[in-house]
């Protein structure tokens, strides 16, 4: 009888704090609008006006790819000035696009093999520039191989199109200016996040960060978590709806995928520091935590340069 009556007692708990279907309590936004499945997005690949991203390195999209895949590597939408992994400006980005055969009416699909990252980021791009539609592949080319896409070696042949941004979206980006703002004079509806690895922040970060490793949106199978559980995850940690969520890495590339985590999930009072721990530690005059200085340095590799 006490292991029923304990039992009962972590129901109840988790009834009043998440509600019966596990978030209600809350004003989520509209749910499901950035993710979709390997399987769906075979589904959807050959529709008119749908173009499909490879993400990866050319090394690794020349190897094999998912067929008909364009490729998009991190490089050509991100400049590296003044800090690396920038977003590039709108004449930049309309190249890119249009030369992929992107236009304004096409959905684009992503897809890498960077545990969701890189994909995130060009979503993240697109948004910020205006275009919305705009799919994540959960899982990524591994998923997609193993939900049976067709695979090849050779590269479409791609009729460029004119594809024209939208003025930025300055919702979507922080500024060092916004986080300092942060720091010196702190608003209780506002947190940062450092997604980086705890032992990249422990090594340095933000003063009053909050550390959730980009990697813990993903299952152990490298798909998104569920947005339930997205849900409850930044929710346990006092994340709600309403608050304003300031997301950064290294470069901001694990950031996005976050950010896309976390919109997915009914989140949008979300910013990139797209700048992020690079331009902030370049600046001697702003303020740095060192949560674990007795740690060993951080092998460069971890943070795939992200």
């Amino acid at each position: 009888m006490r292991k029923i009556s304990l039992v009962l007692a972590v129901l109840i708990i988790i009834v009043s704090t998440f509600g019966l279907s596990g978030c209600a309590n809350y004003d989520f936004a509209e749910t499901g609008t950035v993710i979709i499945t390997a399987k769906e997005a075979i589904a959807l690949i050959g529709n008119d006006n749908t173009v499909l991203v490879d993400l990866r390195s050319p090394a690794d999209y020349e190897k094999q790819h998912v067929q008909n895949a364009v490729n998009v590597p991190r490089n050509a939408i991100n400049v590296d000035d003044p800090f690396s992994n920038m977003l590039a400006p709108k004449e930049q980005i309309e190249e890119v696009m249009g030369q992929n055969g992107i236009s304004n009416d096409t959905l684009v699909i992503a897809y890498d093999s960077s545990n969701n990252m890189d994909a995130s980021r060009l979503w993240w791009t697109l948004m910020a520039y205006g275009h919305e539609n705009v799919k994540v592949v959960s899982g990524g080319f591994k998923a997609l191989a193993e939900a049976n896409a067709g695979l090849s070696d050779i590269p479409p042949v791609v009729q460029p199109v004119v594809f024209v941004t939208k003025e930025l979206n300055e919702a979507f980006i922080a500024y060092k200016s916004d986080v300092l703002n942060q720091v010196n004079d702190p608003d209780e509806n506002v947190v940062l996040i450092d997604t980086r690895s705890i032992q990249e922040h422990n090594m340095g970060t933000i003063p009053s960060s909050l550390n959730i490793d980009y990697l813990t949106n993903n299952y152990s199978d490298g798909t998104f978590r569920s947005i339930q559980d997205i849900q409850i995850m930044y929710l346990e940690k006092d994340i709600k709806p309403e608050t304003t969520v300031i997301i950064y890495c290294l470069t901001s590339i694990r950031g996005a995928q976050t950010y896309a985590a976390m919109w997915n999930a009914g989140y949008r009072n979300l910013k990139l520091y797209d700048g992020a721990w690079t331009e902030w530690i370049a600046d001697e005059s702003v303020p740095a935590d060192m949560p674990g200085e007795t740690q060993a340095p951080v092998n460069p590799s971890q943070s795939d340069n992200s």
